[in-house]
């Protein structure tokens, strides 16, 4: 079991902040994806370095471009007319040909749009990792109010600036609930209930603190039935594994991007000591963390 009660300890991955561009609007940012690898070092960035952005990323390329990004372990190579959502807290690495990508990437963070109601299962849980790739209307939405949003956001001067940024939230919501309905029309894909959304946030805060179902169910008055079936609906993993397979993912993540020692990463994870941790890791990926750390970084 995890040290129930411990604070969590800081992530050793290196964290990227929305650092705004002179003359943009506060909390928003529209950047050509040609124009990343050179505005990461002026920010003393390796643009091909492993981060963990604090906000969201919409990618979307134009006609006729191409771009790979790896998301937490999945490569993935986007051509015009695709749509990625990057969330915050995701280790993302951009590809190689960043610098020749024909596309736009929107930076903004939790809260921005105020639209969390509508967009919510899709910004919020970890589901929306898949490319999306509209039908013809929903692309002609897409494109419209990404037009819109593009010609407002260049018109900065046009109105004061409380206006101005109002106007932006709006059309960033209306984007964002476009982008949320084409992923629920997707043949196969979950939309998370109340019930599991309130467990999946609960399990983001306190998966350092405890991996028992039971606790979460406590917290949230929901019966470890419930949870179970909403995580089974939502992700087809029992509650249980779904709390187990995020203390997974965060030690990859830890392992393959940051600079701790294993030990370092079992404490951080709440675990009591490596030997713990190494046993639920090999249980749960079928290799130790150390050979795992050495497979994702080539060594």
């Amino acid at each position: 079991m995890g040290k129930n009660g411990q604070p969590a300890r800081r992530s050793a991955i290196r964290e990227l902040t929305l650092r705004p561009t002179a003359g943009s609007p506060p909390g928003l940012e529209l950047l050509d994806l040609s124009r990343l690898a050179d505005r990461a070092r002026l920010h003393g960035n390796d643009p091909y370095a492993s981060l963990r952005p604090a906000f969201h990323q919409i990618v979307t390329l134009h006609a006729g471009g191409r771009l790979s990004v790896s998301v937490d372990f999945t490569r993935h190579e986007l051509t015009g007319g695709d749509w990625l959502w990057i969330r915050p807290g995701q280790v993302q690495r951009w590809g190689r040909d960043l610098p020749a990508a024909d596309g736009l990437v929107i930076a903004f963070p939790p809260g921005f749009t105020g639209a969390r109601p509508a967009v919510g299962p899709v910004a919020e849980t970890p589901f929306a990792e898949a490319v999306l790739t509209p039908g013809p209307r929903d692309a002609e939405g897409l494109r419209r109010a990404l037009d819109h949003l593009r010609f407002e956001y260049d018109a900065l001067a046009e109105l004061p600036l409380e206006a101005h940024v109002r106007v932006l939230r709006h059309l960033v919501a209306v984007l964002t609930v476009r982008l949320a309905n084409v992923y629920r029309a997707e043949p196969g894909r979950p939309v998370p209930n109340e019930a599991f959304r309130r467990f999946h946030a609960a399990v983001e805060r306190d998966f350092t603190v405890t991996r028992r179902v039971e606790d979460y169910a406590a917290a949230l008055g929901y019966s470890r039935r419930t949870l179970t079936r909403a995580a089974q609906a939502a992700t087809g993993m029992s509650a249980k594994r779904y709390i187990d397979a995020r203390v997974v993912l965060e030690a990859k993540r830890e392992l393959a991007h940051g600079t701790s020692s294993a030990g370092a990463v079992a404490a951080r994870l709440g675990f009591a000591d490596s030997s713990d941790f190494t046993k639920f890791f090999r249980q749960r990926t079928g290799t130790t963390p150390t050979a795992f750390r050495r497979t994702a970084r080539g060594t």
